[in-house]
């Protein structure tokens, strides 16, 4: 998929249905003129409906549909006919999507499965008809309910990658390069910042026809928790993955520095992603020599695994994807 169309973030105006009113409606017959109310309940509006699909990977489709409306429910009829419920608004989305009130930001649902549904506004109830109103002193009620208003209200969709592995990193530290490497992905790859401007998913295929996603998701930089450079739009992409994966090339001239700015800057946005299983690949490992990567290796001393790499030549990758298809599975079997 190109960058461009990638979509991961849309604002709809959405308005459930509005409920049917109920009949006021006196049965008439020629045997008997008065023969009492007879009216039927008011249809209910339709609901408006975020429903997952695993065949979809942006909110592109959404992106020039700003408007969406469930079908208000029919009216009563005589006869003790009930209206017809409104049609709900069923709203596709790919799995990993949240939606939010854009007004004040609160949380109001995520839909994280295939086929699972979240009712964001519900219709409007239809109204009741005249036979719920009759009594022993009031035979003949001449008034039914008119039906609930619907909800109508602007909404946010996010869409948070849903992958097994993030990589994280500064700009340039060789992720679109990797996960060419290791997977499908075709993502655009050139020597400068912020070659990656939207997440690329790529299918990582491993022994004995086993498989999982990794997510090439655009370059951090320092201040990106408060929204610098691609910020909050990388960050929130993070959240999902099970582990995150640091590349820091080994021309840094700082390796351990460059690791916990990166930390700083994840735990700066939500802290519960410092407690993600983490792995520090050092990369571009073709630029120097085995004796200069050994002399670094005895130097570094950093707190989780890490692997020395090269996409180019290929160092370490399947030793890279055994270790993070270990810990995939410690993380599925807890």
């Amino acid at each position: 998929m190109s960058n461009e169309n990638f979509i991961d973030y849309v604002k709809i105006f959405c308005r459930s249905g509005k409920g049917g009113a109920g009949s006021a409606h006196l049965l008439r017959t020629a045997q008997d003129p008065k023969a009492g109310p007879d009216g039927g309940d008011g249809g209910k509006g339709g609901d408006v409906i975020l429903k997952g699909n695993r065949n979809l990977w942006t909110l592109l489709h959404l992106r020039y549909t700003k408007h969406i409306f469930a079908e208000d429910g029919g009216i009563g009829l005589g006869g003790q006919c009930f209206g017809k419920n409104g049609q709900n608004a069923i709203i596709e989305v790919p799995l990993g999507t949240i939606v939010k009130d854009p007004e004040t930001d609160d949380f109001l649902g995520e839909v994280t499965e295939d086929g699972e549904e979240l009712i964001v506004l519900k219709g409007g109830r239809g109204g009741q008809g005249n036979v719920h109103f009759k009594t022993a002193t009031r035979q003949t009620p001449r008034f039914a309910q008119p039906g609930e208003e619907g909800i109508e209200q602007w909404l946010t969709l996010e869409l948070k990658v849903l992958a097994d592995v993030g990589l994280v990193g500064f700009p340039n530290a060789g992720k679109s390069t990797l996960i060419s490497v290791m997977s499908n992905a075709k993502p655009k790859i050139a020597d400068y910042p912020f070659t990656t401007l939207k997440p690329n998913l790529g299918m990582v295929a491993y022994r004995d026809y086993q498989s999982f996603v990794i997510a090439d998701i655009p370059g951090i930089i320092e201040g990106a928790s408060e929204g610098k450079g691609l910020g909050l739009r990388f960050l929130r992409h993070i959240e999902r993955n099970a582990i995150l994966l640091f590349l820091i090339p080994i021309t840094s001239e700082d390796i351990p520095k460059e690791y916990k700015i990166l930390l700083n800057e994840l735990q700066s946005y939500n802290a519960q992603l410092i407690d993600k299983k983490q792995i520090v690949a050092i990369t571009k490992c073709d630029l120097t020599t085995e004796e200069e990567i050994k002399k670094i290796e005895k130097k570094l001393s950093l707190p989780v695994p890490t692997l020395f790499i090269s996409a180019h030549t290929q160092k370490n990758i399947i030793k890279l994807k055994d270790l993070l298809w270990q810990i995939l599975n410690n993380e599925r079997d807890i």
